[in-house]
């Protein structure tokens, strides 16, 4: 058995270090599909299992730690025009990352009842509320701060013709990353975080 505090700092170094190396190590937590646009990211699977398995202040922390580190990776090696004017903002690199974490949390807390499905259920929808929480907090908070002057950021997105509304474009061309980063987490978060569970609940009992 294993001391809870012990085994609480023992899954903050795991989880810092896994997104570390999805942050650095090329194709694991960022793959770029369409040139010239963010890349889509594998790195909410990792803080809906953060949530998932260690609660709402958690899964914050964990997504508030990939939110800096998205912001320091926009500063120093932005993989694109788009992604170094959206993440060098505090408010769009950290808020919706923190968010999610949260939320990961709170619906992985349901996951209380010895129902395998239930249970099945509750993680699949963690996970896609997980993502979608990130990719809309990121579209509505860029569509907010753009909104006096969205040139610099239409002009990287190939869209300085478009006359729709900054946030109807935003979903338009980060919608294909967003959904396929939802289906990913939400496949894959109950597949992982179930067998995790029951390890954990043999270490700390």
């Amino acid at each position: 058995m294993i001391n809870k505090k012990t085994f609480r700092i023992a899954i903050s170094a795991i989880f810092i270090a896994i997104i570390l190396v999805q942050t650095f190590v090329p194709y694991i937590g960022y793959i770029r599909i369409l040139p010239g646009l963010p890349s889509i990211t594998t790195i909410p699977l990792t803080v809906a299992l953060a949530g998932c398995l260690m609660g709402p202040g958690f899964g914050a922390s964990i997504g508030l730690f990939l939110g800096f580190l998205s912001m320091f990776v926009a500063y120093t090696q932005p993989g694109d025009i788009v992604s170094m004017l959206l993440f060098r903002n505090i408010l769009i690199a950290l808020v919706p990352r923190t968010a999610a974490g949260f939320i990961a949390g709170m619906i992985g807390q349901a996951a209380k009842d010895d129902s395998k499905f239930q249970k099945t259920i509750v993680y699949i929808i963690t996970g896609l509320c997980t993502s979608l929480t990130n990719t809309l907090l990121v579209v509505g908070i860029t569509s907010l701060w753009y909104m006096r002057d969205p040139s610099v950021l239409l002009h990287s997105l190939g869209q300085t013709q478009n006359s729709a509304p900054l946030v109807a474009i935003l979903i338009s061309v980060l919608g294909i990353n967003g959904i396929v980063e939802a289906i990913f987490t939400a496949v894959l978060t109950p597949a992982i975080v179930m067998p995790l569970k029951q390890v954990m609940k043999r270490k700390i009992s």
